[in-house]
């Protein structure tokens, strides 16, 4: 499945001009980690568009900062990266994926890409090309990867979202990798756990992300420790 967001979430005008003005305003450019003892630990890699970047949040409130105290609380010794850049989309992650797996020892790569090319009603073949194309990139340098389902915001009717649905579902058993089924699972559609624009998550929205990103990770890194 995918990382996309819910009909009921909002429009896909919205979620563009969302985009467009993070991507201006708001898009974090993933840096090298600071030379410190950080540096040696192995690295998973948030990969992502806006709900990964953190769109509208303080940088401690996005997902893969609340993963990171996750990760610490119970004793895994990895060190999380936000590779999130706001209106990204699949083909934008082909072009930037090499130089994120630059950083050196990434074991773990969290995929949220599709969102942004399901608003502009991209062909899903195309986009499932794209992600493929980036997990065999992450998979020949030894990463492994999680790869985040979305559904569509748009009206582009129920055969546009089964494919999206086959495509995510396709992706993880071809390439033989871990899909959450939606990323945005129990907060998509809630006006409580969103923000003004219904599309991005608060910061109350983004515990729960985080925490269902977690249930499929934790399984993979207690795998890895074992060997």
């Amino acid at each position: 499945m995918t990382a996309a967001l819910l009909s009921a979430c909002g429009g896909a005008a919205r979620e563009s001009s969302a985009s467009r003005g993070a991507s201006a305003t708001n898009a974090p450019t993933p840096q090298p980690a600071p030379a410190t003892t950080e540096e040696t630990l192995p690295k998973i890699v948030a990969f992502g568009d806006s709900l990964t970047a953190g769109y509208g949040l303080a940088p401690k409130e996005s997902y893969p900062a609340l993963l990171q105290k996750m990760l610490d609380a119970d004793g895994f010794k990895y060190e999380v990266v936000n590779a999130g850049v706001s209106g990204d989309t699949s083909a934008g992650g082909v072009r930037r994926v090499d130089w994120t797996l630059d950083s050196g020892r990434v074991r773990f790569v969290i995929l949220e890409l599709g969102a942004n090319d399901f608003l502009r009603g991209q062909p899903v073949a195309e986009t499932k090309k794209n992600l493929a194309e980036i997990i065999e990139r992450c998979k020949s340098r030894g990463s492994q990867v999680l790869l985040a389902g979305m559904y569509t915001t748009t009206d582009a009717g129920p055969d546009y979202e089964r494919q999206i649905h086959d495509c995510f579902q396709s992706l993880a058993r071809e390439h033989d990798v871990t899909l959450v089924p939606f990323f945005l699972e129990g907060v998509a559609g809630r006006d409580e756990l969103n923000q003004e624009d219904r599309i991005h998550p608060n910061a109350e929205g983004t515990k729960i992300v985080a925490a269902t990103v977690y249930q499929y990770l934790k399984p993979l890194l207690e795998k890895e420790a074992k060997r």
